[in-house]
């Protein structure tokens, strides 16, 4: 099974692809950051984000996407803007016939390290242990990203 994990983000947007290989072997595809420029308008920075995923979900085929659900309490103005980029995931998710599967970012955290306020360093260490790779994923929106997709296939498992 192969799962996609998004971040998601106006500015940056987050992605992992992870697959889940007989012997519960799991092996990183792919990983990385859909960037749009600050100053652009938001409707052509959706755009790039929309075009941007239907590109890496025809490269990498996933069965799954696994998105991490929004929790914002300061900033409302960025909470909307990243709201309309997690709006677009969903729709290309959709459009793909993926399945869409969502978590809160203490669900992640709980399920990656075991404590559900868990640093977002000590997220990165975990993805970086289960995924047997040298180096912590750059940026952290791909390790988040990651994350997303590791938390799908390990709740997966339990069901």
């Amino acid at each position: 099974m192969k799962i996609l994990g998004i971040d998601p983000g106006t500015g940056i947007c987050g992605f992992g692809v992870i697959e889940i290989k007989k012997g519960n072997q799991t092996k990183m595809l792919d990983n990385g950051v859909i960037t749009t420029p600050p100053h652009t308008p938001l409707p052509d920075r959706l755009l790039d984000i929309y075009d941007s995923l239907h590109e890496i979900i025809k490269l990498n085929k996933p069965d799954v996407l696994s998105v991490e659900k929004l929790f914002f309490t300061k900033n409302i103005t960025t909470g909307i803007s990243v709201a309309e980029a997690r709006g677009v995931v969903l729709l290309v998710a959709r459009q793909n016939n993926l399945p869409i599967f969502e978590y809160t970012p203490n669900e992640i955290k709980k399920i990656m390290t075991g404590y559900g306020n868990a640093k977002k360093n000590q997220v990165q260490e975990m993805v970086k242990l289960h995924l047997k790779l040298k180096d912590v994923p750059k940026p952290d929106d791909a390790a988040d990203a990651l994350a997303a997709a590791i938390t799908h296939s390990l709740m997966s498992k339990m069901q």
